[in-house]
């Protein structure tokens, strides 16, 4: 089956709220992808963020960001009012997130809605905070025990609490019990209208693509809880880490710095952590992308206290082994294999023999130099066709700045006579959708023809990443319009809206 889909983060979303969230104008965004004839909407990771903003680098695997809680919720359940909210302050630009000003607001916010849910709280908290103990309790005491250390990272702390010793777990306990409560009511409101959400987009024929980091974050939960899955050492300091070895790019490497998996360890349990996690995550999700997926087969593994990665080296990973037990406990679940960069062999059989879809990035095609598998003659039909990633620069941005020998190539292949480079961004889409990929999807950024102000990330920078927003009235019936007559052209309009569309034909009704 032939589909589409558009790539936008719940944060690039327009809301009043300084961030996009699960307010009315996500539901309208579930709206504008129905009407473009799409039928999926791929998200970024959801898990609340730390230093740099990057929802790779979160603080829990399975939480949600309290940032996407959408006040409008908290109003309409009676727990906050406009007068309550008017004076917070989310920021002033339409276009980008100013983090600073939700740092500073927005739990002060959702502080007042608990303090109100407290006095009458339903019983539905109880059960949430029942049915998700196994991953909730550790990231709540974890929360507050590092608000307690003014942010310090966990490996700072006081050796009890470090070492997770259980007189001391128990005292932080009884000591921040508020706080953990107001922790575990962020992440109970998260949930529900997230869950709200999502039905909706699935009762209107949108499914949700999910996406699950390889790595945790090292100051996470994750690490901090469960100390025994990862390699360290008696101080719960790791004596391995993560990153990619030197290359043409970088004579040193990347040191990324994310803790590496105890492996045997997580084996012998049957590999039931990273089960919760893909059990937890399909809640929130119909498809996962696993980022990172090489690593399964292999992984850069550089000593702990290496102040770069010359000296790391390839370790076999779990392989076919984990995804074996997952099929065992969970039967078939929909993936994405992001299967990019320094891609061997063995890591293409392990894609082949998981059945997943690998990921096709257009703007990695056109070099003029070589042959490239990313060009779509090349394509299976099991592969999911990007025009860019939120890594990517926009496809407008790309093609401004590669070689003149790579656009003219680009340009070539894809029959584009246009030299107006808007054009040519939608030309560029065209080739995208007509490609033999079961699944095409377009970053909302490209449908807008955006330029790299519109960058979602610069990866190994600093500063400027995680940040753009749509600006209200983008998403327009025009618009909606252009996507779904390119994606009727390429046979990937959903078979029930054919079918809508037909019945009209049939009775001589306007569409749309």
């Amino acid at each position: 089956m032939r589909e589409s889909g558009i790539l936008c983060p719940v944060s690039s979303i327009w809301s009043p709220y300084g961030i996009g969230c699960f307010s009315k104008e996500a539901y309208e965004f579930v709206d504008f992808l129905k009407e473009s004839g799409q039928s999926y909407w791929q998200v970024l990771p959801f898990g609340p963020t730390g230093y740099g903003d990057s929802p790779y680098q979160s603080f829990s695997t399975f939480a949600g960001n309290p940032y996407f809680i959408s006040p409008d919720g908290l109003m309409k359940d009676g727990l906050l009012t406009q007068d309550e909210l008017a004076q917070f302050d989310f920021g002033t630009d339409p276009e980008v997130v100013d983090y600073g000003a939700l740092y500073n607001n927005r739990y002060k916010m959702l502080k007042i809605a608990y303090e109100k849910f407290m006095k009458k709280p339903d019983k539905e908290f109880a059960d949430f905070k029942k049915a998700n103990a196994d991953w909730l309790d550790d990231y709540c005491l974890y929360t507050v025990i590092k608000a307690a250390n003014e942010g310090e990272n966990w490996t700072k702390w006081a050796a009890p609490l470090r070492l997770r010793d259980k007189d001391a777990l128990d005292k932080a306990r009884k000591q921040y019990a508020d706080e953990i409560d107001f922790c575990a009511f962020q992440q109970y409101e998260f949930m529900k209208q997230w869950l709200a959400l999502k039905a909706y987009a699935n009762e209107n024929g949108i499914k949700i693509i999910g996406d699950i980091p390889f790595y945790t974050a090292f100051d996470s939960a994750d690490t901090w809880g469960n100390p025994e899955m990862f390699l360290f050492d008696e101080d719960n300091k790791p004596t391995k880490v993560a990153g990619c070895p030197p290359d043409a790019f970088s004579p040193v490497g990347q040191l990324w710095g994310n803790p590496i998996y105890n492996w045997a360890y997580l084996k012998k349990e049957n590999y039931a952590w990273w089960i919760a996690r893909i059990r937890h995550n399909l809640k929130l999700c119909d498809v996962l992308r696993v980022d990172h997926f090489r690593a399964f087969d292999a992984y850069y593994e550089i000593p702990g206290d290496a102040k770069d990665a010359v000296n790391g080296k390839w370790v076999k990973g779990p392989g076919m082994a984990l995804f074996k037990a997952v099929k065992k406990e969970l039967g078939d679940v929909e993936m994405i294999a992001e299967d990019l960069g320094y891609i061997t062999e063995s890591v293409k059989k392990l894609v082949k023999n998981t059945g997943f879809p690998g990921m096709k990035v257009l703007q990695f095609a056109f070099d003029s130099r070589e042959e490239s598998d990313y060009l779509p003659h090349n394509y299976e039909h099991n592969c999911v066709v990007y025009t860019g990633t939120h890594d990517n620069e926009t496809t407008r941005g790309w093609i401004e700045n590669i070689p003149n020998e790579d656009r003219d190539f680009a340009r070539r292949y894809i029959n584009s006579l246009y030299t107006n480079y808007d054009a040519f961004t939608w030309d560029f889409i065209r080739c995208a959708q007509a490609s033999t990929a079961d699944l095409c999807i377009v970053p909302i950024q490209d449908y807008l023809v955006k330029g790299n102000e519109a960058r979602m990330n610069h990866p190994s920078t600093l500063g400027k990443n995680w940040k753009w927003r749509i600006k209200p009235n983008y998403l327009s019936k025009e618009l909606a319009k252009s996507i779904y007559e390119m994606t009727k052209l390429y046979c990937r309009v959903p078979k029930v809206e054919k079918e809508e569309e037909e019945e009209k034909d049939a009775k001589n009704e306007p569409r749309g």
